[in-house]
């Protein structure tokens, strides 16, 4: 009998959500990290353009995107030798269904981490275990998460750190997946893609990626997968068979978001704007600021407890989440989402300073 999945955890933010709109001035959400930026005219106007669509979608994606994701895979990320794509329903379907559709009995997840990795786990009714970047005293598993720039933190790991990770996977004869959907959002350190570590040798190596939060696409659910073709070709025919496919006018998108970098920097600028604005003001407050290098959080603590930080922010109108959402080891800590506008953020600067 698969264990109970646990409580989604946002539900318990409700109160203080509450709490926070009770501010004469409203609610400032910190919390989930929903873009809020408009999606680039030239992306909606593919998906307008596309949306007389009859016929169904293929699986594995049209030949224009094909060609796209892997043109990307290798000019962005620096992909060699022989490997595969696949377009997504978003990255978050990936990561809950990936240890189901592998078969996988044992999933290491990082000790900070997106909770879906853990639930994932338990829907394939797989062993979930926590460990540290350092790859050398990982156990023997099916599968293992490697997340960099990481949800929550914004830990960029080191290529030391991913070849080690890589150097595992080899010798235990064990899936490592890479989820690099914050890998475009470098700020005070350069991401690396699992793929430009590979040496061309892609045997039991998979990088997931998204475009919900890269070309604001999170309504759309656009996301893809790069790596191993044996692999990538099992999970295409079991998503196959259950219908799993991303939508036509979607997959069109997809193709021109991916052919465009300008937007992408315009984004990144924005994001990393609204950072550095946040950072000085939650450190006035005595927040202490750790990692948050890239990506779209700050991760930082007053060494009390999360939800007393989260109560804290929220009599100030700011609701933010607490670190223990992603594993014992962030009971201390609070995540801030900078995706809200930069006048809601010029609003939050102020009430931290009362």
């Amino acid at each position: 009998m698969r264990s109970s999945l646990p409580d989604f955890p946002w539900d318990a933010l409700a109160p203080y959500a509450e709490k926070a709109r009770s501010h004469p001035d409203g609610i400032i959400d910190l919390s989930v990290g929903t873009p809020v930026d408009p999606t680039p005219d030239f992306i909606q106007a593919a998906l307008r353009e596309s949306s007389n669509s009859p016929s169904y979608p293929v699986t594995a994606g049209t030949p224009q995107l094909r060609e796209a994701m892997r043109s990307w895979a290798i000019s962005r990320l620096g992909a060699t030798g022989d490997f595969d794509v696949l377009p997504l329903i978003g990255s978050k379907e990936l990561v809950a269904w990936l240890p189901t559709i592998l078969e996988s009995t044992k999933v290491l997840i990082p000790e900070i981490a997106y909770p879906t990795y853990h639930v994932g786990a338990l829907i394939a009714e797989a062993e979930s275990i926590t460990v540290s970047i350092d790859a050398q005293s990982w156990p023997n598993a099916d599968l293992a998460w490697m997340n960099s720039p990481s949800n929550p933190t914004g830990r960029v790991h080191s290529i030391e750190e991913i070849e080690s990770c890589i150097q595992w996977s080899r010798a235990n004869n064990a899936v490592l997946i890479s989820d690099e959907c914050y890998l475009e959002f470098d700020h005070t350190a350069h991401a690396t893609s699992v793929m430009s570590l590979t040496g061309g040798d892609n045997r039991n190596i998979l990088a997931v990626h998204s475009l919900s939060k890269r070309s604001s696409m999170a309504g759309y659910r656009a996301a893809f997968l790069i790596g191993d073709s044996a692999l990538i070709a099992k999970i295409r025919e079991l998503r196959k068979h259950a219908g799993m496919m991303v939508a036509l006018p979607v997959q069109k998108a997809m193709t021109v978001a991916l052919a465009d970098d300008l937007h992408v920097a315009e984004q990144r600028a924005r994001y990393n704007a609204r950072r550095d604005a946040l950072i000085p003001a939650l450190q006035g407050c005595g927040f202490r600021i750790e990692f948050s290098n890239a990506g779209l959080y700050i991760w930082c603590t007053r060494d009390e407890d999360a939800w007393t930080s989260v109560d804290w922010l929220a009599t100030r109108g700011i609701l933010a989440t607490p670190g223990s959402f992603y594993g014992e080891k962030g009971k201390n800590h609070i995540r801030i989402a900078m995706t809200v506008s930069d006048t809601q953020i010029a609003d939050a600067l102020t009430r931290l300073k009362v």
